[in-house]
């Protein structure tokens, strides 16, 4: 009851214009990898959302017209009437649950390539897109003109759509974002040269969405508080333009310029960064603020509230970690409140053009898929389970069977639960990568049915003899150490044993020095860490990718830039698109992935990040060899009742997929499986 108290003031009301939030909590508009593409799944999830407490809930980036097409990216539209119902269903859902609903108008400028309507882009001047060699119109009077229009109908629409709050969108570097450039913007006209004239266009569709939904909507704005760079718009101009436009919008809804920093993850990027550059934002303009800051702990929450930075909370992937976070605020159920990590999978799966996912949650995107809620699980049907491996799968596995009440029994080799992600977590910027374990831990040991064990390796015998009905398998993968991965199909012969380190190496404290070539053809994040791990314990390291670029996985997560940034600030030497050939005593030979060319590098050791191997040595002792074979084997044993491999076992791959795969074991554990619903266009 005293946190209740203590935070009383996150469930107050806000009013915001002509509408009044339930309380603090404002889900800010987010991609999904959903959008006009898989509607149902869309409403479910925002719906869950207002189910959790989220007192305002938006939609992502929504196009006004054709000229701005995303297309392979699934963002939501209202290019006509055809597209009310779908957003209808979305606002219709939140109200349902007491929450307002809010839309983001969006128009993409030469940012979009417009693959799929094949619209010319449209832009201030004629520039080249984000990624394809197409540029965009440079818009003239009649072009404006026509803009302010379909943005006008876009509201409109949105107001019968049941929407309660409108935004206009000059962020971001989308069309209003170029005409707030000095450097894009080279317009003679009344919309460039001076910054008056620069803004005019935000200030007009302000104007024209204010007249447009009388005082039935709130408008609101998405602006970088500190500009969008200096090239672009300064620091200054950024609070000039709010001290001009501030008594325009109902909302100020602030960002900053560096999308990696406002998205940044938990690598690059602490709770609550933005603070310092969008604080003044409320001073200036007197009218609410929200901001995000992958805000998890209330205390951060309210300590933003009391200092006058922001009068609503927004969370963008702390809503998809835990749709109901609000909710165990208000119950005092701090315990239960599953954290963001900042591993940013959901925008790598949205940037892939797949709806998101959650490392943390592995119910996001399956609530009309699936028919999964966050917070519930069907009950089981009795008997036991054992589950070998105490890894993010195995836990995952045992939360959600020991909610369904079966008696488990968790066992790990190790005298540590945790398996990758403890392991992991000790390497450069992933401490809060611990998360995964500990809220999992945290749920388990509240419960009387579920036992852990550790220090405890099993054998089949031990399996079979524990009894159990049910057993899982989860004992994770190891690195292989003989250098297949995708640039090599067969093992590499000339590798000198003696120097060869895989990642589980680095992980146990093994660690090479001197000369270390770490030759990286997974490229997502554990290459880069290992080489600057190593070269912060005095090794000098070459870091070695068949890619173009360091971690080349880790863009869709937006930490790419920073993480060759690190390695070259570190020293470390980066080597893109060569592959390892050879490593004998003292020299690793390294290969153009283009030409095939050599060249020999110093190397007293390599490490090899390459590709990993199920540890199904257990599973395969259980059930033979047969691959369809689901129950146990052996002569003058009886059967259990069924045998199955979750996580890394199954499948090595993102700590999400493993957590994805314990809770959907578990939850399918004697019950019919069913497949997912799918959406699909049908004629």
């Amino acid at each position: 009851m005293a946190d209740q108290f203590r935070y009383a003031p996150l469930f107050e009301s806000v009013k915001i214009g002509p509408v009044t939030t339930p309380n603090r909590f404002y889900q800010v508009p987010h991609c999904t990898g959903m959008g006009h593409a898989l509607p149902q799944t869309l409403v479910a999830m925002r719906a869950m959302k207002a189910e959790g407490g989220w007192g305002v809930v938006c939609t992502e980036y929504c196009s006004i017209h054709p000229s701005s097409d995303d297309h392979p990216y699934p963002f939501a539209s209202l290019w006509d009437d055809g597209d009310l119902a779908n957003l209808a269903a979305m606002a219709n859902a939140v109200h349902a649950h007491g929450a307002l609903a809010g839309i983001e108008l969006w128009h993409g400028g030469s940012y979009v390539a417009n693959l799929a309507s094949r619209s010319p882009s449209m832009g201030v001047r004629s520039a080249l897109g984000r990624t394809d060699p197409i540029q965009s119109q440079r818009m003239d009077r009649r072009d404006i003109r026509e803009l302010r229009r379909w943005h006008r109908e876009a509201a409109l629409r949105a107001r019968r759509a049941g929407f309660d709050i409108i935004y206009v969108y000059p962020s971001h570097g989308y069309l209003l974002s170029e005409f707030l450039s000095r450097s894009f913007n080279d317009r003679t006209d009344e919309y460039g040269g001076s910054l008056e004239n620069r803004m005019r266009l935000m200030r007009e569709l302000l104007d024209d969405t204010r007249s447009a939904i009388g005082d039935r909507c709130a408008v609101a704005v998405r602006f970088s508080a500190n500009g969008h760079g200096a090239d672009h718009l300064s620091e200054d101009e950024a609070r000039d333009v709010v001290a001009a436009l501030g008594h325009l919008p109902d909302l100020w809804d602030v960002v900053v310029a560096d999308y990696d920093e406002e998205m940044g993850s938990s690598r690059f990027v602490r709770e609550g960064a933005l603070e310092d550059r969008v604080a003044y934002v409320r001073k200036l303009t007197g009218k609410p603020v929200v901001c995000v800051g992958r805000f998890t702990s209330p205390d951060a929450m309210l300590g933003q509230l009391k200092r006058g930075v922001v009068d609503l909370i927004g969370a963008a992937r702390p809503s998809i970690a835990d749709p109901f976070l609000p909710a165990k605020v208000r119950e005092g159920r701090l315990e239960d409140i599953r954290e963001c990590i900042g591993c940013n999978i959901c925008y790598a799966h949205n940037f892939r053009g797949s709806a998101l996912r959650c490392t943390q949650n592995p119910t996001m995107g399956e609530e009309w898929r699936s028919g999964w809620h966050p917070e519930r699980v069907p009950p089981g049907t009795g008997g036991s389970v054992l589950i070998v491996g105490a890894g993010p799968a195995g836990l995952e596995a045992a939360h959600v069977l020991g909610k369904r009440g079966y008696s488990v029994a968790l066992t790990d080799a190790s005298r540590e639960a945790g398996g990758r992600v403890t392991r992991e977590s000790r390497l450069p910027g992933l401490a809060e990568w611990l998360r995964v374990r500990d809220y999992r831990l945290g749920q388990i040991k509240r419960m009387p049915n579920v036992a852990l064990y550790l220090d405890s390796r099993m054998e089949a015998s031990d399996v079979r003899n524990f009894g159990a009905d049910h057993v899982l398998i989860a004992t994770g993968a190891h690195w292989r150490r003989d250098g297949v991965g995708r640039r090599h199909a067969r093992p590499i012969l000339t590798l000198d044993p003696a120097g060869v380190y895989t990642p589980d190496d680095v992980l146990d404290g093994r660690l090479p020095h001197g000369e270390v070539v770490v030759f990286d053809d997974e490229n997502y994040y554990l290459g880069p860490l290992i080489a600057l791990k190593l070269a912060s314990e005095g090794a000098h390291v070459r870091y070695v990718t068949t890619e173009g670029r360091a971690g080349a996985w880790s863009q869709f997560t937006q930490e790419q830039e920073r993480t060759q940034r690190a390695l070259l600030e570190r020293g470390v030497e980066v080597e893109v698109n060569m592959a390892l050939e050879a490593f004998a005593r003292s020299t690793a030979t390294l290969a153009c992935v283009f030409t095939g060319r050599t060249s020999e590098v110093p190397a007293s050791a390599v490490v090899l990040v390459t590709a990993r191997e199920a540890e199904e040595a257990l599973y395969r002792a259980l059930v033979g060899q047969r691959d369809e074979e689901e129950t146990a084997v052996g002569a003058g044993q009886p059967p259990l009742a069924s045998v199955q491999r979750i996580g890394d076992c199954l499948q090595p791959a993102l700590i999400a997929t493993a957590v994805y795969s314990g809770h959907r074991a578990a939850r399918e554990l004697g019950r019919p499986v069913q497949a997912p619903q799918r959406e699909r266009v049908l004629i």
